[in-house]
């Protein structure tokens, strides 16, 4: 493929000569950057990853859509939790994961495809970053009513009330009230690195010394145990698409060849199937 040149500081980046050459593609309007976006994401899906042409069609498109990362940040800008340097850095994730998973076979608008990826980075940074362990969002949820029970039974009796006085009052059983105050425990955190108590801690050892490594692989397996079963469920057809998409890593036109389907069809399929799965996935957590 024949290839133009531009250059940005010392870096040069090889330009296809089926896209413009763009000097800042920030300053692109939106309504621009959506004609220009198909265009970028047609080369996109012919250029071979790695290449400097792909890079150079990648990163263009990240940021001549920083605009959405921008209009989904101010929805968060009185939560408190972070600087705004932050959200904006966390949707910028999101937005490129957008871009990596969009298809032009999809018939929706990319700004409707990315808005929910943006967000949803957006979110699970403020979850993480709020509590110190993961805790079920029913958990936290109960916490909070916790709390506020406690503090108005605590007036009212002159002292603190009992797990079955608050699951009484919230009528709900005591072992979910007590399930409810162990949760809170994940909200804050002491550091690591405070001393063990001991009386034969004269090295001065920590509890940071006492602990393992985090397993990289614990979050795979978890997700996989947990998407056996929600693939089991799948229609035969479902699951050998599934398969063949992921397992032996075919192309949609290969998966359509191989059913007697259409590259658009299997698109549609494959968008069904994985929304299926994702809220088998969410519902599980």
């Amino acid at each position: 493929m024949a290839t133009a040149l531009t250059t940005s500081g010392s870096r040069r980046t090889a330009v296809p000569a089926a896209l413009p050459q763009i000097a800042d593609p920030s300053k692109i309007s939106p309504k621009d950057a959506r004609a220009l976006g198909k265009l970028f994401f047609e080369q996109l899906q012919v250029l071979e990853e790695g290449t400097h042409e792909h890079q150079y069609a990648r990163n263009t498109l990240i940021e001549m859509n920083l605009s959405l990362v921008q209009y989904a940040a101010r929805r968060f800008r009185n939560r408190g939790n972070g600087q705004m340097e932050d959200i904006i850095q966390v949707g910028t994730i999101g937005l490129i994961k957008a871009i990596d998973r969009f298809e032009l076979s999809r018939e929706v608008e990319f700004t409707t495809f990315a808005i929910p990826y943006i967000v949803g980075e957006i979110k699970r940074f403020f979850r993480d970053t709020t509590w110190a362990v993961h805790v079920p969002r029913r958990l936290q949820e109960l916490r909070v009513t916790l709390a506020k029970t406690k503090e108005d039974l605590s007036r009212i009796l002159d002292r603190d009330p009992t797990v079955a006085e608050l699951a009484t009052h919230l009528d709900i059983s005591e072992e979910e009230v007590i399930d409810g105050l162990v949760a809170a425990n994940g909200y804050t955190a002491g550091s690591i690195d405070l001393p063990i108590s001991s009386e034969n801690n004269d090295a001065g050892a920590t509890y940071a010394d006492t602990t393992g490594g985090l397993d990289p692989g614990m979050e795979l397996v978890e997700n996989i145990h947990a998407l056996a079963p929600l693939l089991a469920d799948l229609e035969d057809r479902d699951r050998e698409i599934v398969q063949m998409r992921f397992g032996q890593e075919m192309t949609q036109s290969q998966i359509g060849e191989h059913l007697g389907l259409s590259q658009m069809h299997v698109s549609r399929l494959l968008t069904r199937i994985l929304a299926k799965l994702r809220h088998g996935m969410l519902n599980q957590n």
